[in-house]
């Protein structure tokens, strides 16, 4: 899937905010300041299965994240990530482009609804 194309998803999330953490070289998407999303490209040092792909790590319930590691060889443990709640999907794999971007707002739903709710409420009135 076209990176661009998770990129402008990611961003259109109500609250989203993006950043580049330079020791990392990974863009972070975070929405109340917690990350529900990141972009990176692992150097040729890292597992092989993580190693030179583009890969999008998403926050996700443990269950599915499972079930989706079993049917989809391109979703992996969250790279440099809680591997139980986090996944990392090769962005050039065999993923379908709608289940990636169902994923993408997943994750931040379940980022979003982890804020205190005074954030979340400010949060939705900023962009009304």
């Amino acid at each position: 899937m076209d990176i661009n194309i998770i990129r402008k998803h990611l961003r259109s999330e109500k609250g989203a905010t993006e950043d580049f953490k330079v020791e990392w070289e990974w863009e972070r998407f975070m929405v109340g300041g917690k990350m529900f999303a990141a972009i990176c490209r692992p150097s040729e040092k890292y597992a092989i299965e993580y190693a030179g792909f583009t890969l999008l790590s998403l926050k996700c319930d443990p269950t599915e994240a499972g079930f989706l590691r079993d049917k989809y060889p391109d979703i992996l443990p969250g790279f440099y990530m809680d591997k139980n709640n986090w996944i990392s999907v090769r962005t050039d794999g065999e993923v379908p482009s709608k289940l990636i971007l169902e994923l993408c707002d997943n994750s931040y739903r379940l980022v979003f609804s982890k804020l205190t709710k005074k954030l979340q409420r400010e949060i939705l009135q900023a962009i009304e």
